[in-house]
């Protein structure tokens, strides 16, 4: 699971106590839980009194960062021992652990509903295998040597867990073209790398990112 370096500061700063004092912690950890799980809420859910006295930019940005962590967290389905290892890792104490823990074990089925509403997985690629042939073609005077790939992909498909096969033939020219494809989808998904997580942040604050948050590692 990788994180903007933007989400891995907001996380260190709602671990500092000096910070976010345990109450604060625990209203912003609910309140961001409660941003993507309820599709009524709004930033209202940072005007808690307790919260005011914190730098209301700090707070969004911890907000966003503990939204963004837990819709990770969900999409990559981690247990309870892989997210207190993770929260070790960025200075949470054993108090916050716990609530964390709590939290996101009580609210982890609708977590895991909301993700799958919003779309399904698709069949990915486990395996490869090919093998070179001759398709030997006849007319009525020549023979015609012309050398085929026959492909088989093995997939599986998350959503049913069936591991189905998928085969095709091609020429030199279309196996050429379809790796040539391949290159390129793989160079777009690292330049668009943090979409998705641009994505979520909106949805958790519903206003306009600050310049900041932006400034991600494609």
């Amino acid at each position: 699971m990788e994180l903007s370096e933007y989400v891995q500061k907001g996380f260190q700063m709602l671990a500092d106590p000096g910070s976010f004092d345990s109450n604060a912690f625990t209203l912003l950890l609910r309140a961001a839980f409660q941003s993507l799980l309820d599709a009524q809420a709004d930033e209202a859910v940072l005007d808690h009194p307790d919260l005011k006295h914190i730098d209301p930019v700090v707070l969004k940005h911890c907000h966003a960062a503990a939204a963004t962590y837990i819709l990770e967290a969900g999409k990559h389905r981690v247990d309870k021992s892989t997210l207190s290892s993770y929260l070790e890792d960025c200075k949470f104490d054993r108090e916050r652990i716990d609530l964390f823990c709590t939290e996101y074990q009580n609210n982890k089925n609708s977590l895991e509903i909301l993700l799958g509403s919003i779309s399904r997985s698709l069949p990915h690629i486990t395996d490869v295998s090919w093998r070179l042939e001759y398709q030997i073609k006849t007319n009525q005077l020549h023979k015609m040597y012309r050398p085929a790939y026959l492909v088989t992909l093995n997939v599986e498909n998350t959503d049913s867990g069936s591991y189905p096969e998928i085969s095709f033939s091609c020429n030199m020219e279309q196996l050429q073209d379809l790796v040539g494809k391949l290159k390129d989808a793989e160079e777009n998904q690292e330049r668009h790398r943090g979409l998705w997580e641009l994505a979520v942040l909106a949805r958790a604050r519903r206003r306009t990112l600050p310049f900041e948050s932006v400034t991600h590692r494609f």
